[in-house]
């Protein structure tokens, strides 16, 4: 293997070896073997591109066009023409997958499942550090600011793992740089003996180095790699703490498996409520249809928050396991004594939601849903597994809607001894204004029902607090004391605020997080957009369980037992079924003729929405659209490069083996005229290479390859029986070594990109298009020619 090859393999490894150190955030990670192929593939293009050779840019531009072709054919192939080939759409594609990946980014917990946008950032990372690394170590020959790119990868590891592991990370990537700088060193010095021959230096005596010697080239890198390494070292610990997420706020999930093993990672749903809030549009998250009588207490809910740490309310870790057939009661619920309805409800969800908490009625009962879903007791909330999501689903529940009376919540016996424990445990740095704002408020109160209604009440009416979605959606201590001072915020405030206040008075308290019960529609299903999303605290009451207040002002709807008027006895019996209760509903709405394919896709159509619909009817992007796009792209690329093309391709013919002597020599003399030393047909070969050397600054080997090809040129036209030639096109290579040595950087890329012998491909063609007239003069009379040049004239 060549130095450069081994150069470039190294350069490989040590990619690699650097995006090892994401496996850990990312599960499966099938992903490293498609992006090592990958990255194969495009250190070979580079292998291949220099061995031509190519330009410097010219073999970068090459690497990086084979990179997007390789990334259409994988993560865009239905886009692309011939699979391959990206156009619009593609670019489309890529787009909406990069965005879907950035929100995966912020929604899941470590490890994060590899959703294709996830999968796309990551190859896509991969491969343009991988191409940096190969440019500058192997390309560019300057191995030491190599280490720059792989750092970054080893922070982003490094900052996000937890343990040991952010060890393991720094010696995986350090052994790969390492190894770069001693491959790339070894090439560089097996080349730089005139740089680094003996001599005396300023101050001694005798070959080698001294001080005064050029040790620039070594000392740069070694300082480089010392501030890379350095810099690798430092940047994890001076990055702030990440709780969890794949980036900085993305919060908690739950757990840290994949559900095997009893517990498993969860989207952290408080990370987009507020963008959900502030979208301008209000896009439809899901669809349902029940059989309750009013939706009022109809909540989605999603997970309950029940960890309070001083800086965030988050999931406790809790085992998991399959979902059972039939949910057991939530605790703290005796349907003997509290009035319940069973109600029936089939939701459709949208086909771009996709997180892994499912929205469920609380308290759920039973839930039908296809796919991989396992099932949290504690907070009776349901969790995909191995990537499994909310996306484009079709589910039923059912559940219980509870009527708990005015006198049965305040007459509640206390709590569990563990479950008062746990559920009221308070943060040390929770600021003491928080506790003696509860007491203000609820002084005087005999219970605490009476207490948690005059928190509500405050805080939604008589505390003059103002609903405001963009106010700084802080969660800790800190931010509640400030909530409570400045009296503006959103649900979220609210809601911790009110948990927080009652957990000072002893109430076990927790925050719930979902979605309102949506929008009635014309045709009877119940529309839930991203508006709708909501938290909101539960209170646990003996006898009843969780149950739900509503501080937010403006936003959902006060619980019937927290009103004056509140009625004091059951409205039915206990688990009682609603009318019609027999028969599910659907999700959704009756078929229509104004039903549009959008809400076909949602299963908005009726009966017709249980079958998939085809749209095949849709002509889509016409081909022609992306055509003409691609042409003008190749031929913008293309044509400059018809040039330099040509001149490969003249080249190869030229020196290939057992071409000719002659074929040979004007090779030379084309590739002198490339470096500005135009061809003198008049001379005779030898003084013509006396010219290419004087104006080529040419010493050594490659003078005396010149001089040796004159030599031969002389004996096939003048000899009468030339003698056996060899090692013509080895010559003429280093001829070509020598000019580009001898030459500047403007005219290296000259002779490279715009070769000025390039003009014979003009004259050939010429040639032909003269000999072809010719041709057709001969079987043609010229009267006639003359004619039709006239009929077109």
């Amino acid at each position: 293997m060549s130095g450069r090859g081994r150069v470039a393999l190294f350069a490989y490894i040590a990619t690699m070896l650097a995006a090892g150190a994401l496996m850990p955030l990312i599960g499966p990670a099938g992903w490293i073997a498609q992006a090592g192929a990958l990255l194969a593939v495009l250190s070979g293009v580079g292998v291949l591109a220099r061995r031509v050779p190519l330009a410097r840019p010219l073999t970068v531009a090459g690497q990086a066009l084979v990179a997007l072709l390789m990334l259409t054919w994988v993560f865009a192939g239905d886009q692309a023409l011939g699979g391959v080939l990206p156009g619009p759409e593609v670019f489309r594609e890529f787009g909406r997958l990069l965005g879907e990946g950035a929100d995966d980014v912020g929604r899941y917990a470590i490890p994060a499942p590899a959703t294709e946008g996830i999968r796309l950032l990551l190859v896509g990372g991969v491969l343009v550090i991988g191409l940096t690394v190969d440019a500058l170590a192997v390309t560019f020959r300057s191995a030491a600011p190599a280490g720059l790119p792989l750092l970054a990868l080893y922070s982003v590891a490094a900052g996000l793992t937890e343990g040991g592991a952010r060890w393991l990370n720094f010696v995986c990537a350090g052994a790969g740089y390492l190894l770069l700088l001693l491959a790339e060193g070894r090439d560089r010095l097996s080349q730089w003996g005139r740089v680094f021959g003996g001599g005396p230096g300023a101050s001694g005596s005798g070959p080698g180095p001294q001080n005064g010697s050029p040790l620039a080239p070594v000392r740069t890198g070694r300082r480089i790699g010392a501030v890379a390494l350095g810099v690798a070292l430092v940047a994890p610990a001076a990055l702030p703490a990440l709780d969890g997420g794949l980036l900085p706020g993305t919060g908690n999930g739950n757990g840290n498996g994949n559900g095997s093993g009893g517990t498993i990672t969860a989207v952290n749903p408080l990370v987009s409520l507020q963008n959900s809030l502030n979208q301008p549009d209000d896009r439809e998250v899901l669809r349902y249809r029940t059989n309750a009588p009013t939706t009022a207490d109809l909540y989605l809910r999603i997970v309950a928050l029940d960890q309070f740490d001083g800086s965030s309310w988050k999931t406790s870790e809790r085992r998991v396991t399959d979902v059972p057939k039939t949910l057991p009661l939530p605790a703290g619920l005796s349907p003997d004594n509290t009035p319940t309805n069973r109600v029936s409800t089939a939701i459709t969800t949208a086909d771009w939601y996709a997180q892994n908490w499912l929205p469920l009625p609380y308290p759920a009962t039973a839930v039908n849903v296809d796919g991989h879903w396992r099932y949290e007791p504690t907070g009776r909330t349901l969790v995909g597994d191995h990537g499994q999501t909310t996306r484009d689903l079709q589910y039923s529940v059912t559940s219980l809607i509870v009527r708990p009376t005015r006198d049965k919540l305040a007459t509640a016996p206390a709590a569990p001894a563990a479950l008062l424990r746990e559920y009221t445990e308070v943060p040390k740095s929770l600021p003491a204004v928080v506790r003696s704002t509860a007491l203000k408020v609820t002084k005087g109160a005999s219970n605490d029902y009476e207490r948690a209604v005059r928190l509500q009440n405050w805080f939604a009416v008589e505390g003059g607090f103002r609903y405001d979605t963009h106010v700084e959606s802080g969660t800790g201590a800190a931010a509640i004391a400030r909530f409570l001072e400045q009296r503006e915020g959103f649900c979220v405030h609210f809601s911790f605020s009110m948990a927080a206040m009652a957990r000072t008075l002893g109430i076990p308290a927790r925050v719930a997080v979902g979605f309102t019960p949506g929008t009635k529609q014309a045709d009877g299903s119940m529309s839930v957009g991203l508006r709708d999303a909501h938290a909101w605290p539960e209170l646990y009451f003996e006898g009843v369980g969780w149950t739900r207040f509503e501080p937010t002002p403006s936003r959902g709807t006060l619980p019937e037992y927290t009103r004056p008027e509140s009625p004091t006895d059951g409205a039915s019996n206990p688990a009682e079924p609603l009318p019609g209760d027999s028969e599910l509903p659907s999700a959704a709405p009756s078929s229509s003729s104004d039903c549009t394919p959008q809400l076909r896709r949602l299963g908005d159509c009726g009966d017709s929405s249980a079958v998939p619909v085809d749209d095949t009817y849709d002509d889509g992007t016409p081909p022609s659209a992306i055509l003409w796009p691609v042409l003008a792209v190749v031929v913008l690329v293309l044509v400059p490069l018809m040039p330099a093309l040509w001149r490969v391709r003249a080249r190869t013919r030229r020196l290939r083996p057992g071409a000719g002597t002659l074929d040979v020599w004007q090779e030379v003399t084309d590739t002198a005229w490339d470096h500005g030393i135009p061809p003198d047909d008049s001379q005779t070969p030898r003084k013509a290479a006396a010219r290419i050397v004087r104006l080529g600054g040419l010493e050594g080997a490659p003078a005396e390859a010149v001089h040796r090809l004159a030599g031969a040129v002389e004996q096939v036209l003048y000899a009468p029986e030339p003698g056996p030639l060899t090692g013509l096109a080895e010559d003429a290579h280093r001829v070509r070594a020598g000019l580009y040595a001898a030459a500047g950087s403007g005219r290296r890329l000259r002779a490279r990109l715009a070769p000025r012998s390039a003009v014979r491909a003009v004259w050939v063609f010429s040639a032909r298009r003269a000999a072809a007239a010719a041709r057709l003069r001969a079987l043609w009379p010229d009267t006639l020619l003359r004619r039709v040049s006239r009929q077109r004239g």
